[in-house]
């Protein structure tokens, strides 16, 4: 007989807890239970909810990407004589990564040095005519016709000289490109052509390099994110960072964060059709090269901020099945009670408290000034109305 009795009285508190879920979920107050006043209340713990300013982040998938990715090839027609580096090593701006056979040019730029000193002895020539024929003139000792002839002479010579000048500095500057240098420092590539090979000139490449400090984060900000903080902004709720500079930060694979913060420096005004989003862009500096070219991270940007929010404990926020509630500490006809209040919440914030750090909902809507939303002894709560009290505070303080 205790057997049937037991089980008749579990089947009747579910049937109670069931129809209270029912009355919440259909925003009724469930009524009074029988002997309420005789139940002992949920000692519980409450927070004063008061306006405040909290920091604003946003967190979304990125790729990295190297900020300057260089492809190297020869300016200059030859054969490959050297590799000057080993694929995957740190190279310098301004390092040979490739030396070409460079007798040719070194004869090339002998040959034009050669042909700038005659030019330079004709021009002498040409001006010690003109130097020779112009008193001469003054005497009618030579006719006009000589002394323009040897003017003439002189500004040839002239020219001669600067035409050889510049062909003595393009061989000089073929020289230089035979050696291939790094325009920037970076991470060296595999060599794409070999020692022995010859190469016609720019249309083969040799190798790239990849500059890695700072590197390049990419990522997209859709388009529904965009307009939700427009109107946010438009109604003083939420500030953002000034033209745009975003404070980023990059999460890792394993949860923690890269220990250098960069900036968004680019920010595109097209909205992909394909993904509905427009890409941004910030560099990071990466002096130590521990992040790399097509690793997938998560990006947070910071330096906004959520003005005249209401923040609550994310333990504090409880899920009907229908939406989202937390239980006020309010007065009730016998005393102090748990009273639901369904609220719409929006990002989590991270907050320093007394107790340390601490996650909470951003509530957007429900909450005022002054509410006790309680944050402790949630899971004392049966059902709403219940009655409770502030721990460490006598039963009777509730009446």
């Amino acid at each position: 007989m205790g057997k049937y009795k037991r089980n008749f009285s579990l089947h009747a508190k579910l049937g109670a807890v069931s129809l209270t879920t029912l009355l919440f979920a259909c925003g009724q107050q469930p009524p009074a239970a029988e002997g309420m006043g005789a139940m002992q209340p949920a000692a519980v713990e409450v927070r004063t909810m008061q306006a405040q300013t909290v920091p604003f982040a946003i967190e979304l998938p990125a790729t990295l990407s190297g900020s300057k990715e260089v492809e190297i090839r020869a300016r200059v027609a030859g054969i490959i004589e050297s590799r000057n580096f080993e694929e995957g090593d740190k190279v310098e701006q301004g390092q040979s990564l490739f030396t070409l056979d460079l007798k040719p040019f070194d004869v090339e730029v002998a040959r034009t040095q050669a042909d700038l000193l005659a030019t330079k002895a004709r021009l002498e020539s040409a001006r010690r005519d003109v130097k020779r024929l112009t008193p001469l003139r003054k005497q009618n000792s030579v006719s006009q016709q000589d002394l323009d002839n040897a003017i003439s002479a002189e500004e040839v010579a002239l020219a001669d000289v600067k035409a050889a000048e510049a062909r003595l500095q393009d061989a000089k500057l073929s020289l230089e490109y035979a050696k291939v240098e790094s325009p920037v420092n970076g991470i060296a590539g595999r060599e794409q052509v070999s020692e022995g090979t010859y190469v016609p000139g720019p249309d083969v490449l040799l190798t790239q390099v990849t500059q890695l400090d700072p590197i390049r984060i990419r990522f997209g900000l859709s388009e529904r994110e965009q307009l939700a903080m427009r109107k946010d902004v438009e109604s003083g709720k939420l500030t953002l960072p000034q033209d745009g500079h975003w404070q980023t930060r990059i999460k890792l694979q394993d949860g923690s964060f890269y220990e250098h913060i960069g900036e968004v420096n680019f920010r595109d005004v097209r909205i992909n059709t394909m993904t509905g989003t427009s890409e941004l862009q910030a560099i990071v500096p990466n002096p130590d090269f521990k992040l790399r070219p097509g690793q997938f991270v998560r990006v947070v940007l910071e330096g906004a901020s959520r003005d005249n929010a209401f923040v609550v404990p994310q333990r504090a926020v409880l899920d009907s099945g229908t939406g989202k509630y937390v239980y006020l500490f309010a007065k009730g006809e016998q005393g102090n009670i748990a009273q639901p209040a369904p609220v719409e919440v929006g990002e989590w914030v991270r907050l320093q408290t007394p107790q340390g750090i601490e996650n909470g909902w951003v509530v957007h809507k429900g909450l005022k000034g002054g509410d006790q939303v309680i944050v402790e002894g949630m899971a004392h709560i049966f059902f709403p109305g219940m009655p409770v009290v502030l721990a460490g505070q006598p039963s009777s303080s509730a009446q």
